[in-house]
């Protein structure tokens, strides 16, 4: 508890343990706990892409739209799309301790099950989605590559992060065959996060 402290998150974003007053109340602020699934803000991966969804919300291209979080962990990217101002999130998860932990994330943060929807991946149906994240690692992301791609709405956005420097290309090259363009990677501490769109 003593380790884990507020963390920013892009301009307006904040990522707060229960225990700690949040630093900028008129902020928007995140309640989390560390606990047993993936997601705190505290990896370089998870801080990459809610830096995404962040930017985002600044340039007005989150609000009113539905986002999927493919890998959805502790639920952080899914509840923080949702408190930027996206409608609608639907969370997907093989760990059923990552699907418990979102659905009390969710709860801790006043999102209700109308608002967020979880779901084993087998139970996903169809559809596409304006933003669709997957922080999850890269060898799944090449595999799943067609399914996680194939959610993204035309004009829609993706982020993809869970992958090494050295992975990287292997990502972006599964994504674009897809028929995604793919952004220049962003890397920090040796962590990649790829972002790109389905064009219109």
């Amino acid at each position: 508890m003593d380790d884990f402290t507020p963390l920013r998150m892009g301009e307006r974003l904040w990522i707060v343990p229960s225990w700690h007053e949040p630093p900028e109340a008129g902020a928007v602020n995140l309640i989390l706990d560390p606990g047993l699934a993936f997601g705190t803000g505290t990896h370089t991966t998870t801080a990459l892409c809610l830096e995404w969804l962040d930017s985002l919300a600044v340039r007005n291209e989150l609000q009113g739209k539905a986002v999927l979080d493919v890998g959805c962990g502790s639920g952080i990217l899914a509840i923080a799309a949702l408190k930027l101002g996206a409608t609608h999130a639907d969370g997907t998860d093989i760990d059923p301790q990552a699907l418990q932990a979102s659905r009390e994330n969710a709860e801790r943060n006043a999102i209700g099950a109308a608002q967020l929807a979880l779901y084993y991946p087998e139970q996903l149906k169809g559809g596409s989605y304006p933003i669709v994240t997957a922080n999850i690692l890269a060898g799944p992301l090449v595999e799943l590559s067609s399914m996680i791609a194939g959610h993204v709405a035309p004009g829609g956005h993706i982020a993809l992060s869970g992958i090494l420097a050295n992975q990287a290309s292997d990502v972006l090259e599964a994504y674009e065959a897809q028929g995604l363009y793919m952004d220049e990677p962003t890397v920090r501490e040796g962590w990649v996060r790829l972002t790109g769109h389905r064009p219109a």
